[in-house]
């Protein structure tokens, strides 16, 4: 056990991650069964996840709607594939206003089908298009398996949904999203390095011609799907009527995309960082990037320690830092360990012995590494760490990642044990036959993550067969 007696990732990961779920006070299991209450710390996160994501969606040109939480159940069947790939998962109501309902509600899994039975009104002319729309919102998906934040029964998410006028529009729309939305935000935000790629046939959304995804490893070598892009193609406009008249009058559907990042980012970012004494909080969605913890000897004077940390905190927020003040009646180790288990980037000491100084002592989080600065110096000093914190949080999970990739491996064999293991990421040549993707499930529980965005072909021969390979593909076991 560690100090903050959390279980050690190398000896139970799950447990470790359900210790500081509960102990950082991030979030709770409800009362409903997989759901899950989200506490103020954990939701802080989350808003600064989503506000990250907001800025880039708006960048691209989209504007945020919403659509009712209700959907017709016969508006859903018309989508035979949606129905299909959510049918175990769909919630239905069928009583409401005390008597029963002559057309059942879903409670919508996704809102594909009910944004495109809209768009039909709303799409006439190529004049109208492209339409750039998201919602931020709730869905529901009946989770069999649940674990707070990565799976739910219900979870916050935003998703997009944009009709164009011809294909390659709808596909660059798909692949901008991935990469100056997701991508983007991973990497310069959660400090989180991904993959950028295709999803073979099997692993696509339902009713996608491709989907797209960003693909990132946890600690314990297992790979966490990060956001998804999906192209359709003309599906959904044929399936809800989707029409409007061309250039040249001549009558058209409509070309889709839909794109989707979830609260399941907060567990990401649990496990892409944390270690064994909690969370490390990237600053760029820390709730807090600094927390000062006045220290008042016993012989000391409290009222001047106190006194000085309140001008330090408000020099700090000046400086555009956000702050937490602790000033609890509470031992200062008891302090320390709290703010570490919690990941807060920098903790300030503040004491008599560094006010007769003129110093302030700043530990980062991420390597527990101690410097003293003089305190007129401090918030330059402190915005200097956090930007280090940043830059080294992405570099170490890179390194990580690096170390536990597999490339090219030498036999079928050496691939199948390093992916029992969960190893992490293993590279190499395949066929593109659904059997060797299944046969490599069955054996090692590993799945696809990604396929290279470019179909460039592959040399040498597939790794699980040895018929000629077509492309590279990357397996791991997933959440």
């Amino acid at each position: 056990m560690s100090r903050h007696s959390l279980p050690r990732q190398a000896d139970d990961f799950p447990a470790w991650y359900g210790a500081v779920v509960s102990r950082a006070g991030l979030a709770e299991s409800s009362l409903v069964r997989g759901a899950m209450v989200i506490k103020p710390y954990g939701y802080a996160i989350w808003e600064a996840i989503q506000r990250a994501l907001d800025e880039r969606i708006k960048a691209t040109g989209h504007e945020n709607l919403y659509f009712p939480l209700l959907v017709p159940s016969t508006v859903l069947e018309r989508e035979g594939e949606l129905v299909e790939g959510f049918a175990p998962e769909v919630a239905v109501v069928t009583h409401a206003g005390g008597k029963k309902l002559e057309e059942p509600l879903i409670v919508r899994p996704t809102s594909e089908a009910v944004i495109w039975a809209t768009y039909a009104r709303w799409i006439q002319s190529y004049r109208d298009l492209p339409l750039l729309y998201n919602q931020w919102a709730n869905v529901v998906r009946w989770e069999l398996r649940p674990r707070l934040f990565l799976r739910t029964t219900e979870f916050l998410w935003q998703e997009g949904h944009t009709a164009h006028e011809t294909e390659d529009e709808a596909i660059a729309e798909a692949l901008r999203i991935l990469h100056d939305v997701y991508a983007d935000t991973a990497e310069q935000v959660l400090a989180i390095p991904v993959l950028r790629g295709r999803k073979s046939e099997s692993e696509r959304f339902p009713g996608a011609v491709e989907t797209f995804a960003i693909e990132a490893l946890m600690r314990d070598g297992k790979a966490l799907q990060a956001g998804t892009s999906h192209y359709f193609g003309q599906n959904f406009a044929r399936t809800y009527d989707v029409r409007f008249t061309d250039r040249n009058g001549k009558e058209e559907y409509a070309y889709a995309t839909s794109w989707g990042a979830s609260t399941r980012l907060v567990g990401g970012l649990i496990m892409a960082h944390g270690d064994d004494a909690g969370l490390r909080l990237p600053p760029a969605v820390a709730p807090y990037q600094v927390v000062i913890v006045p220290i008042a000897g016993s012989e000391g004077d409290p009222a001047r320690v106190r006194e000085a940390s309140d001008v330090l905190a408000t020099t700090l927020r000046a400086a555009g830092l956000r702050v937490r003040l602790d000033d609890r009646e509470q031992r200062p180790g008891f302090k320390f360990n709290e703010w570490e288990l919690k990941g807060v980037p920098i903790r300030l000491e503040l004491g008599e012995r560094e006010l007769d100084g003129g110093h302030a002592t700043l530990v980062r989080r991420d390597t527990g590494a101690k410097e003293t600065t003089r305190t007129d110096g401090v918030a330059g000093r402190a915005r200097e760490l956090l930007a280090e914190i940043q830059r080294g949080l992405l570099e170490d999970a890179r390194a990580f990642r690096d170390e536990h990739t597999l490339e090219q491996p030498e036999s079928y064999d050496v691939m199948r044990e390093f992916l029992q293991a969960a190893g992490g990421l293993a590279v190499g040549p395949w066929c593109g036959a659904s059997t060797c993707e299944e046969r490599v499930k069955q054996e090692t529980r590993a799945t696809i993550r990604c396929l290279p965005l470019q179909r460039a072909g592959s040399e040498g021969t597939c790794i699980v067969c040895g018929s000629p390979a077509v492309e590279r593909a990357t397996w791991s076991q997933a959440y």
